[in-house]
């Protein structure tokens, strides 16, 4: 059992996602940075797709009331158990009665803590996940909250020493907030709807993410994308990371919990690590979008480009 003692700003349980049920207008949800919940997971010997713990910005602090394996990964932030510095990148023992605080995202947005066992919600069509847009799922969670965890078998003592190998701890941090990050995408179904000018321009665009990003979607400001066509889209099918042109010229990159429809123009869509580092992305954060055929050297300096 694992006691919420701060929520902190968002706090969901999520896996894999509920993926397959698009036609039904259910989306797939799930984490936003599916490497992060996947690398939580592999630290406490889950399976890749355990139902974990999404923390938002603030971070989160967890009681256990029974022995518990943690792992923590996703956005670098400090991480105590009580008030000993935690060993980020290996799995944590948790004694019944001990606290794990995890602090603000330093880099990063997203922390995931996967306990061995993973988290035991009751599943919606198949999936564990919290999907804010439509409801679908475990509602976030809420300080005073208790979560019971799967039954697992005791960690083995090999599951400690792997994690201690070399290279075996090391996390891929996110960009640093004062860091630009470059997101790479393939033309989308409707790139001719935006200026062609602006287009070849794009990885030149000083976007930056807007406050209102949420689980549904990365908002950038702070520059446009011209349209080449003032007429309207019917509704058309929507993908996690199609990047959409709406009136203002803001582009919207879409993320886990998106409508599976939408009537604006769809320019592109993220590859998946991009999606990732999309998740991972703090408000006032530089973004540059840049179409997938653009050369490496092309990119501004200080970027930070997602392998």
């Amino acid at each position: 059992m694992i006691e919420i003692i701060d929520a902190g700003l968002l706090l969901t349980v999520q896996d894999l996602g509920r993926a397959g049920h698009a036609h039904l207008g259910v989306p797939r949800s799930g984490a936003l940075d599916m490497r992060s919940l996947r690398r939580a997971n592999a630290l406490v010997g889950n399976a890749p797709g355990a139902a974990a713990l999404e923390a938002t910005m603030t971070g989160v602090v967890l009681r256990a009331h029974a022995a518990l394996v943690v792992g923590v990964a996703g956005a670098a932030a400090a991480v105590f158990v009580g008030d000993v510095p935690a060993p980020v990148g290996r799995p944590m023992r948790l004694a019944a009665g001990q606290v794990l605080d995890i602090g603000p995202a330093t880099a990063g947005a997203r922390t995931y803590v996967a306990a061995r066992g993973g988290i035991d919600v009751a599943p919606v069509l198949g999936s564990r996940a919290t999907d804010t847009l439509s409801g679908i799922g475990p509602s976030p969670l809420a300080t005073g909250d208790r979560l019971a965890v799967g039954e697992s078998a005791a960690a083995p003592q090999e599951l400690f020493a792997a994690a201690s190998g070399a290279g075996a701890g090391a996390a891929e941090h996110p960009a640093a907030p004062d860091q630009p990050v470059t997101l790479r995408m393939l033309a989308g179904p409707r790139a001719d709807w935006a200026d062609a000018t602006d287009l070849a321009e794009l990885a030149h665009r000083p976007f930056v993410a807007s406050e209102r990003s949420n689980r549904v979607g990365l908002r950038l400001t702070g520059a446009t994308v011209g349209r080449a066509r003032d007429d309207e889209l019917p509704s058309e099918g929507l993908v996690v990371g199609a990047v959409q042109l709406p009136p203002s010229g803001e582009p919207v990159v879409f993320l886990a919990d998106h409508p599976t429809t939408g009537g604006y123009p769809v320019i592109g869509v993220l590859d998946s690590a991009s999606i990732a580092a999309a998740a991972q992305v703090q408000p006032g954060q530089r973004v540059r979008l840049v179409l997938a055929s653009s050369r490496p050297d092309a990119l501004p300096p200080g970027s930070v480009q997602i392998p």
